[in-house]
């Protein structure tokens, strides 16, 4: 298995460098060992995949800013869909395998229960319909596929909930965050130990919800990220309404994962547990 790793320099990319670390890894930033490459070019693709003898690809890469995206829903779309649509094209000419990671946005707010695979897509934003239609751009081309949704997702790398909420909480006396938006916070190394999971398991095709275990608030996140960082900011709960967004986000996004852990025999760690593991990674350095 010859792997590529799109949006090698992310979250979830910097940490499948942990456990993949044969893979070749490619963003469209130059770093150290990291390949240049705009997926948004289909004969780029074509190229690096025809040079490398790729057989699979992980696709990392994407336009993650929700909020951004509704004043940039065509850049949204091109990241999120046409480049999927072109991964998609170059794996089906080389009968090879693309595992995509999608979102809990795809659904919006229609659901109060874990959601399931099968559950009917209804996003609410510019960034749900752009992972939406990057979803259907796979069944449409007819590649090898697999689809990961995730939510929440957090990790030592890049910009996240867990290092924002850490400066803020040293930074000031106190914070306001929601109370009434639900979900569950996913760190990006358990995500990373999954996909690898799927990989070397030939998990069949299809779509899997994968987030950490346990449901949470934004301010019971906040909370714990707060006690575990050793802060003494007054953290307190707040309705979404106090922080005006043009973004519709899901109140309740809990993401059922019945069907990976059967597959996979798979133990998730429940999130306080790697919320915990992730504050010690960051307090090494």
């Amino acid at each position: 298995m010859k792997i590529l790793v799109t949006g090698g320099c992310g979250q979830l990319g910097m940490c499948l460098r942990r456990v993949m670390p044969d893979a070749l890894f490619s963003d469209i930033v130059e770093a150290p060992g990291t390949l240049r490459l705009d997926i948004t070019e289909l004969q780029a693709v074509r190229e690096l995949v025809a040079r490398e003898g790729i057989d699979t690809v992980v696709n990392c890469a994407g336009y993650t800013n929700v909020e951004k995206a509704e004043e940039e829903p065509e850049l949204a779309e091109l990241l999120n869909a046409k480049a999927v649509e072109n991964l998609a094209v170059a794996m089906k000419e080389v009968d090879g395998l693309l595992l995509h990671v999608s979102t809990d946005y795809v659904f919006g707010s229609k659901y109060n229960t874990p959601i399931p695979e099968e559950a009917a897509p209804a996003p609410e934003s510019a960034y749900g319909r752009s992972k939406l239609h990057g979803e259907e751009a796979l069944a449409r081309v007819g590649c090898r596929h697999v689809i990961v949704r995730t939510a929440w997702l957090y990790s030592e790398f890049g910009k996240n909930f867990v290092k924002t909420m850490l400066q803020l909480t040293a930074e000031r006396p106190g914070l306001k965050v929601v109370f009434d938006q639900v979900g569950t916070p996913t760190y990006a190394g358990d995500l990373a130990d999954a996909i690898l999971r799927l990989l070397k398991m030939d998990a069949p095709a299809g779509i899997y919800h994968f987030t950490n275990e346990g449901v949470c608030s934004w301010y019971d996140f906040a909370q714990l990220i707060g006690r575990y960082g050793g802060r003494t900011c007054d953290i307190r709960p707040c309705h979404s309404g106090e922080f005006p967004s043009k973004v519709k986000r899901p109140a309740y996004s809990v993401l059922d994962k019945s069907k990976i852990k059967q597959s996979l025999g798979l133990r998730i760690p429940h999130w306080t547990e790697s919320l915990q593991l992730c504050i010690n990674h960051l307090n090494k350095h």
